[in-house]
């Protein structure tokens, strides 16, 4: 075999949403692009803010010579105290440039994280339903998650959490809000996780880190709170990405930030740099870098998505889907009305809409939607989402 077998079997246990997207470019192609509704993919339809892409014609026009040389691996200077003054309020502690690592999108930021932090054998426990790349980045570096259930609504169930530490944990991921649920973490919930993990690190003598993954965390509706873990929790580090919040995934622009009393701080930051050097990302693109450095105060028009958030919720209420209403990102992920949530998806097929099972996020018997697209999809979606739903009845009456 010309690849790794673990590569393969790990290429299979992620095919979930490739095999959406191959199955929405056959049936566009057999039945038009106008009459497929596909919402398996959390790529935004939304234009980046008019502050942002101003920021990013002047970076390109700027005639000062040296602006496309290298920079040093943490990113510009004057971007990471960008990120830093913004951070700074939500976090609840001062933070200077040098508290920052730019990176290539949050991806880019948990792989530097996990290969300085684990050692073969080490463990991440992540929150069903995680994303699915959790697996890969830990595999990357020689660890291995650990998949703790949460509660039926979504949120972190404490004790489970504190029964799944053993001497192997080396951190915890959240990711708040949510994907694939859209279900924020609240405060006391959080500060709940922060007690429980400095409990258990001054029982074992060492820190267990709480790596945030947050690139959603300004997509939030109905006045949620998302408080950032850095101020509950000395042993943090917060990873996140403009993808989301200035509709610009394509550009990879993400940062990492430690907390500044982590244990062993300084050592922390050295290996984030250096690992953002040797895996090859280097550091983030110097012109988008310059741009969003422009634009931390700009954001989306996050009432678009509040709008699709309320009519695809309404309407698969009014169906009769079980489900959680989401309070943040721009997904849902309602329970299969079959118990086989694979065979649910073929029944949407059918009707020509599009979901990945959530088998693909470790949690069978539920699938996703996004919701992060043209109102025409989200709409025309809507009557299959019906028909499928009532064949379901109509297979367990």
């Amino acid at each position: 075999m010309a690849i790794a077998g673990k590569i393969k079997g790990f290429m299979e246990q992620s095919s979930w949403i490739r095999k959406m997207f191959e199955e929405g470019i056959r049936l566009k192609r057999e039945f038009g692009e106008e009459n497929v509704f596909d919402l398996s993919l959390g790529n935004p339809v939304m234009e980046p803010p008019k502050e942002l892409k101003a920021a990013m014609i002047a970076a390109a026009g700027d005639p000062a010579p040296g602006l496309h040389r290298y920079m040093p691996n943490a990113g510009l200077p004057e971007t990471r105290q960008a990120v830093a003054n913004a951070l700074s309020p939500e976090c609840k502690t001062p933070l200077t440039g040098d508290s920052v690592v730019m990176v290539c999108g949050a991806a880019g930021g948990l792989n530097i994280v996990l290969k300085t932090l684990l050692d073969p054998g080490d463990e991440v426990i992540v929150l069903t339903p995680y994303f699915v790349e959790y697996l890969f980045y830990a595999d990357n570096h020689g660890g291995k998650i650990a998949p703790v259930a949460t509660r039926d609504d979504f949120t972190p169930d404490l004790p489970a959490i504190d029964a799944a530490i053993n001497d192997k944990t080396k951190a915890v991921i959240v990711n708040s809000p949510n994907n694939p649920t859209g279900v924020v973490y609240s405060r006391e919930i959080l500060q709940g996780l922060a007690d429980l993990l400095k409990s258990r690190s001054a029982r074992r003598g060492r820190a267990i880190y709480l790596i945030s993954d947050d690139p959603y965390k300004k997509i939030v509706f109905d006045g949620v709170e998302t408080p950032n873990i850095c101020e509950f929790y000395e042993n943090s580090i917060y990873i996140s990405s403009h993808s989301k919040d200035l509709a610009v995934p394509g550009e990879r622009i993400g940062f990492v930030v430690p907390h500044p009393a982590c244990e062993d701080y300084g050592n922390l930051m050295a290996g984030l740099i250096f690992c953002n050097r040797v895996l090859g990302f280097v550091n983030a693109p110097a012109m988008i870098q310059r741009a969003i450095g422009q634009a931390q105060s700009a954001a989306i028009d996050v009432k678009q998505y509040e709008r699709k958030r309320d009519f695809l919720y309404g309407e698969l209420q009014r169906i009769g889907y079980d489900l959680v209403r989401p309070q943040g990102a721009f997904y849902m992920f309602p329970k299969s009305p079959l118990e086989d949530e694979v065979a649910f998806t073929r029944l949407l097929a059918d009707e020509k809409v599009l979901a990945v099972p959530g088998r693909g996020f470790g949690s069978p018997g539920y699938f996703r939607l996004s919701y992060c697209l043209e109102d025409r999809v989200v709409q025309g979606a809507v009557a299959g989402l019906e028909e499928a739903f009532n064949k379901a009845q109509r297979r367990t009456d």
